[in-house]
């Protein structure tokens, strides 16, 4: 059995599930680029590909993760491993686990294409629209499988079902339509649906987290990932957030360039402490 991933933290729940439940041990493979954001087109090429890692290496100049992140990996090369093991056993099955998120839905949409040769085969777990029990026992539903408990990931086994022949034929299709789109963001909006957005789909999330008063850029991304409803991932944000500064939206003070931690942001204008000393001369007079 292989199990097939879109998240780091995925494969940590499932090692754990795998200590409660023998019969789901297998290897773990994952999908590491986050498709829901930055350029599709001509994946299925060298250009498109090198494309979209030189994307990559420019929002990551100046993030703690470094430049290399983006050319440390090539999902084209785990799903070449991945076809090349079940080729070599055709009684191996690989499960996808699919969180409720753009993220993992938009992972799976680029491995349809890929993967259709082994229909029946090929198993998925979505978790849509499906209620978990937490740490205190309450009921959420979860955005994906990083966020259940190993237990949970053992019921959820039972949700296994195969990739359908239909699913086979629409899905790739789905897969070049958005390519061919190319938006600069992806959203879900339910199910399996994904909707193309402009890059500055997240700026308002990012500006009502500001205020006249200087924060660290890294406060800011921090308050941002925890608050907003539609999630992407840290350094998509932070480069919204550089954006933002360029545009004039958020005064600066620092080098932006140098990192992360290295300059503060507040919306332009008179910051808190100018605007009540200015009201107070104000009601002096």
């Amino acid at each position: 059995m292989i199990h097939i991933v879109f998240n780091t933290a995925d494969k940590e729940v499932l090692s754990q599930a795998f200590e409660l439940d023998e019969e789901m041990r297998g290897e773990i493979v994952e999908i590491k680029d986050d498709l829901g954001v930055g350029p599709l087109t001509g994946l299925d090429t060298d250009e498109g590909w090198n494309g979209r890692i030189e994307w990559w290496k420019g929002l990551l100049k100046g993030s703690p993760y470094g430049e290399e992140l983006a050319g440390s990996f090539d999902d084209r090369n785990t799903v070449e491993e991945l076809m090349q093991r079940l080729d070599g056993d055709e009684n191996e099955q690989a499960w996808i686990w699919m969180g409720q998120n753009q993220h993992d839905v938009m992972g799976y949409f680029w491995l349809m294409p890929q993967l259709r040769i082994y229909q029946g085969r090929l198993m998925i777990i979505f978790l849509n629209n499906l209620p978990f029990i937490n740490e205190k026992g309450h009921l959420f539903y979860p955005w994906g499988l990083s966020e259940i408990l190993p237990k949970e990931a053992v019921k959820a086994k039972k949700l296994a079902r195969p990739v359908t022949m239909s699913e086979f034929e629409i899905d790739p299709d789905e897969w070049k339509k958005l390519a061919d789109e190319n938006a600069m963001v992806r959203i879900l909006e339910g199910g399996k649906k994904i909707i193309g957005k402009e890059a500055n789909f997240y700026d308002n999330e990012i500006l009502k987290n500001c205020s006249g008063e200087w924060q660290k850029a890294s406060r800011l991304l921090s308050n941002t990932l925890n608050r907003m409803k539609i999630r992407t991932g840290d350094v998509f944000i932070m480069w919204r957030i550089q954006q933002l500064a360029g545009m004039g939206k958020l005064d600066v003070n620092g080098d932006i360039n140098k990192g992360w931690k290295e300059f503060d942001v507040k919306l332009p204008g008179r910051n808190s402490e100018e605007t009540v000393n200015a009201e107070s001369v104000n009601n002096s007079n």
